[in-house]
């Protein structure tokens, strides 16, 4: 029997997968590091407050990161072994689940010992809302909250475009992603020069959101949910998050839950209010870790998904 042509890169990303369970991000000589040291080097240089600054930033970056990919993945096309650990070695490089869910549990911990202003200080790690003046219901909320979009963002997308682009599309994805956290904010800085990749982030994780959001209502019942809630609460919340993609993957946590989630927020000293979403109760510590267990169920099902579309794409 002849194997699929897509099986090394198959194999390739649930190693890198597993990696990242084991492992969690590599501690030294971080790629996605050095890739935020070299795009911060050329905002210094090239930054212009306009748009057409941003798309070259971003095409230069983007474009750059997708073609080295392309040129290593050349170098080792006849060699299935060589695939298979050039794409493990950089799915586990580009995925963040395992630092994910670490985080989540240190503000978790910290939280059921009392110790709200440790959790304050280290729920700053996962979001950008300013958390002084959070109650520890807030802090969850807020863990929550970034354990749904980051399963989507860090995991589940990364795991897609790999599995479409190969190792081009690893890079390049996380290229994107990696830009869209460094500029693509609404700050006076860069809402004109932030404006090309917030848009691409936007667009190249519109499907990952709904895979993940789907995936979350289908695995509602391991954490004692109804996939009927979670879909109701995508259908009815997710368009009152400022993110396309973040409110759909939001919502679909928060009806599988069972909370609420949403509501006001502090950025940069000014209040923004976001929609609820959901119809449940307020967020309690407890959630955090039901929150993990749902990222780890759709988790795995965004790499089962990639894995299909890799051995029977030609």
């Amino acid at each position: 029997m002849t194997l699929p042509i897509g099986w090394p890169s198959a194999v390739g990303l649930a190693l890198g997968y597993l990696a990242d369970l084991r492992f969690g991000d590599p501690r030294r000589f971080h790629p996605v590091a050095g890739f935020g040291a070299a795009a911060s080097w050329l905002e210094e240089r090239a930054y212009a407050d306009d748009r057409a600054a941003g798309v070259r930033h971003v095409a230069v970056l983007v474009g750059a990161t997708a073609g080295g990919g392309v040129l290593i993945s050349q170098a080792c096309a006849r060699h299935p072994i060589s695939r298979i650990l050039l794409t493990a070695g950089v799915t586990w490089a580009v995925l963040g689940g395992r630092s994910l869910g670490r985080e989540a549990t240190l503000v978790a911990d910290q939280l059921e010992a009392g110790d709200l202003p440790a959790a304050r200080r280290q729920v700053r790690n996962l979001v950008g809302r300013e958390t002084a003046e959070l109650s520890s219901g807030e802090v969850a909320r807020a863990v929550v909250e970034s354990v749904a979009e980051n399963t989507s963002d860090a995991v589940v997308a990364p795991l897609l475009w790999g599995a479409v682009g190969g190792v081009p599309g690893l890079v390049g994805y996380r290229a994107i992603n990696t830009l869209d956290a460094m500029v693509g904010h609404r700050s006076p800085r860069y809402l004109r020069f932030g404006w090309a990749a917030a848009r691409l982030d936007d667009l190249v994780n519109w499907v990952p959101a709904r895979v993940s959001g789907a995936a979350a209502a289908g695995w509602a019942p391991v954490v004692g949910g109804s996939p009927e809630l979670a879909l109701r609460a995508v259908a009815d919340g997710a368009g009152r998050h400022p993110s396309p993609n973040a409110g759909v993957v939001e919502a679909a946590f928060a009806g599988a839950l069972g909370i609420r989630l949403g509501g006001r927020n502090v950025y940069d000293g000014q209040a923004e209010y976001r929609g609820e979403l959901g119809t449940g109760r307020a967020v309690e510590v407890a959630d955090i870790a039901r929150a993990n267990r749902l990222a780890g169920a759709v988790s795995i099902t965004g790499l089962l998904v990639a894995m299909l579309i890799r051995i029977v794409r030609r």
